[in-house]
């Protein structure tokens, strides 16, 4: 399973890249792979704000729809609107172009909350 090691993850399986005070979320391969094809993905809009743990948006599958929820605080600067034509490449490319929002982080000390890769891989991999 690929788990990249510059990212940090949160028990809900969301990924976060940082930059600056900026942090690019997406879903993780594993909760990608245990859902199964993706076949819808509802996210915020532009310029709303959220709060950590707070309900982010959904991802409909063959298999279910499972809510997906804010690893951090702040204001959605981004969304990914190819994945409303193109939720697959939430398949496709979990850490790439299936990324979903990116947010304005109002708290970066709540990164410290997230896990680092080895915990995530630890937990949630079979080795």
């Amino acid at each position: 399973m690929n788990i990249p090691q510059e990212l940090k993850y949160s028990e809900d399986h969301v990924w976060v890249r940082v930059d600056g005070h900026r942090a690019v979320v997406g879903m993780t391969q594993f909760a990608q792979q245990e859902l199964g094809d993706i076949v819808f993905v509802e996210l915020p809009a532009v310029g709303d704000t959220i709060a950590a743990g707070d309900p982010l948006g959904s991802v409909e599958s063959v298999k279910t729809v499972s809510e997906l929820y804010a690893p951090v605080s702040g204001r959605i600067v981004e969304v990914n609107e190819a994945l409303g034509d193109a939720p697959e490449k939430v398949n496709e490319s979990p850490y790439g172009d299936g990324w979903m929002v990116v947010i304005e982080m109002s708290d970066v000390s709540e990164l410290d909350k997230l896990w680092p890769a080895e915990k995530y891989k630890q937990t949630y991999s079979e080795g």
